[in-house]
């Protein structure tokens, strides 16, 4: 892999305005290991950082119909995205405006005419409102117009859907995203379709690992493991990669193949299949991409189909990885192959991620631990370090800060930004 020379914009391939490359001199550290497993550092992180902060849940392709819902969890809080019968997508919290039960139950499913809550069969309609709870002569005189699911706000782009639970310091979407437009546009991702038909193996998925959100993000934020850890990659790859990193807490990562004779079955038989795609521009033909979102997500496109992923915090040692696959309307048989051969050499790539990630988090209470020496192909980990300090406090410091510490900071930003209010901490 050859050492980046400039920051590029995935839009024109020109140097981007804002793009930086590693300065001379740069600060090769990363974040303090305590940061990686203090459980009252992680409650900040839950009401500092996911829940005032766009979580990508999903595509309008997983609710394309009238009755369609999809749910999204994180760190206490549930939402339920719900397709109307006006055909209209919104956001709620999937809690029961009784005695706050899950109004659905899974990750995704469809319902005919209305929502009831499996507790006590309250019943709700497709947009939110309550039709009526159960036995309603128990309840004197009760104004149903009050007891509709609480809204969440949620902004669609390009086809993909967010979500963000408290007023937070990102801009809308369409604004922090705009680098993308172009991109997005040329490979038609608001008419990406569900890759879940029949057997196929590419349907949603998830594992659990035993290790805090950040170590997840760390491997994913370079690509300097490539050649020793991802053989499959590196083949598919060779020496054509590239991590781009731009503003906002966003990045790029472009591995261009055909360039080199594959060996293994699967790499060999992709890149004979991958079908052209002459109305996309040259730099996405024969590329991989993958475009970073702040703080845990990723949304891939290969020439055949795109992927989201991401990391989602459980507790301070634990997190679930999950993932969800697209394809291209009027998908031919040859694209589906290329599809399925794409998504095999991707799910062996993202084990050898996760046993990467099991052993960086392992590192992070040792006592051997020093710190990071990052290399100048891992700036793009100082790049996601460097927006969590904007954030949050007391990431300078070698060790933790007291909890009466955090509490006290927690207390003061609870008056200038209240969106930080929230019930108790996630254990």
């Amino acid at each position: 892999m050859n050492r980046p020379t400039q920051v590029l914009h995935a839009v024109d391939q020109s140097p981007h305005p804002e793009g930086l490359t590693p300065p001379t001199g740069w600060d090769r550290r990363g974040l303090p290991g305590w940061t990686y497993h203090s459980p009252d550092w992680f409650d900040l992180e839950r009401r500092g950082l996911f829940l005032t902060h766009w979580m990508l849940a999903g595509h309008v392709a997983d609710v394309a119909s009238a009755g369609d819902w999809l749910t999204y969890d994180i760190l206490g809080e549930r939402a339920l995205i719900l397709r109307g019968r006006d055909g209209a997508l919104r956001a709620f919290h999937n809690l029961c405006r009784h005695r706050g039960a899950r109004v659905v139950d899974g990750v995704q499913g469809t319902c005919r005419s209305a929502l009831v809550c499996p507790f006590h069969g309250w019943v709700y309609n497709l947009d939110g409102t309550l039709r009526g709870p159960a036995r309603p002569d128990s309840y004197d005189g009760m104004d149903r117009s009050a007891f509709g699911l609480k809204p969440i706000e949620m902004q669609v782009w390009h086809g993909f859907i967010f979500l963000r639970f408290h007023p937070g310091p990102q801009p809308d979407v369409a604004d922090w995203l705009s680098a993308y437009d172009a991109d997005f546009t040329a490979y038609g991702a608001a008419g990406l379709e569900e890759a879940t038909e029949g057997k196929d193996r590419l349907a949603p998925w998830s594992s659990e690992l035993p290790v805090n959100w950040k170590s997840v993000r760390d491997v994913d934020n370079e690509g300097y493991h490539v050649p020793m850890a991802h053989p499959g990659l590196q083949e598919l790859y060779g020496d054509d990669y590239q991590d781009l990193s731009l503003e906002g807490g966003l990045n790029i990562s472009v591995g261009r193949f055909g360039g080199t004779p594959p060996r293994t079955w699967s790499v060999r038989n992709y890149e004979r299949l991958s079908p052209p795609q002459p109305h996309l521009p040259h730099r996405l033909q024969r590329a991989w991409t993958y475009y970073g979102i702040f703080p845990n997500a990723v949304i891939a496109f290969t020439p055949e189909g795109a992927q989201i992923y991401g990391e989602t915090p459980l507790t301070v040692r634990s997190t679930r990885v999950t993932g969800r696959n697209y394809r291209f309307a009027d998908e031919s048989r040859q694209a589906r192959a290329a599809r399925y051969l794409a998504m095999r050499i991707d799910r062996e790539t993202s084990k050898e991620d996760q046993q990467l990630s099991i052993w960086s988090d392992e590192s992070m209470a040792s006592s051997a631990f020093d710190d990071f020496h990052l290399s100048d192909l891992e700036y793009g980990v100082r790049r996601h370090h460097d927006e969590l300090r904007a954030i949050l406090p007391f990431l300078d410091r070698a060790t933790a800060p007291a909890a009466a510490e955090l509490d006290q900071w927690a207390e003061k930003a609870l008056l200038t930004r209240p969106e930080l209010r929230s019930n108790q901490p996630v254990p």
